[in-house]
């Protein structure tokens, strides 16, 4: 299978990266490739990708990035634990989501199907 125009890597703008590495190694358990303190990337998300860095925190409303549970609760709980801040729930036919604030600022969601 061709990889031609696929998502290949994501970038998530990061004004921290201690905090960062922290927050999804704990929650999701991602694994982490410090580059001097430079940048950061992280694999285990199912996507490869890395903590790009930024001075502000992004503005909300752009591309999001959605990430699957098995038990919505038990991952909105870990979410919560880690210090996140939850912005919305959604209910929609087939599934049900909730979205959050990681520790830089980047709105991401996870869903379930019901």
């Amino acid at each position: 299978m061709s990889n031609h125009h696929k998502i290949d890597y994501v970038e998530l703008p990061s004004t921290d990266f201690a905090a960062m590495q922290k927050f999804y190694g704990s929650v999701f358990g991602w694994t982490f490739e410090d580059y001097s303190g430079k940048y950061v990337a992280f694999s285990g998300a199912g996507l490869e990708g890395g903590f790009a860095p930024v001075e502000k925190a992004p503005p909300r409303g752009g591309a999001m990035v959605i990430l699957y549970s098995d038990d919505l609760t038990a991952s909105e709980r870990a979410v919560i634990t880690a210090g996140a801040e939850i912005t919305e729930h959604h209910d929609f036919p087939g599934g049900s989501r909730f979205q959050f604030l990681d520790p830089s600022g980047n709105e991401l969601a996870i869903w379930t199907k019901t």
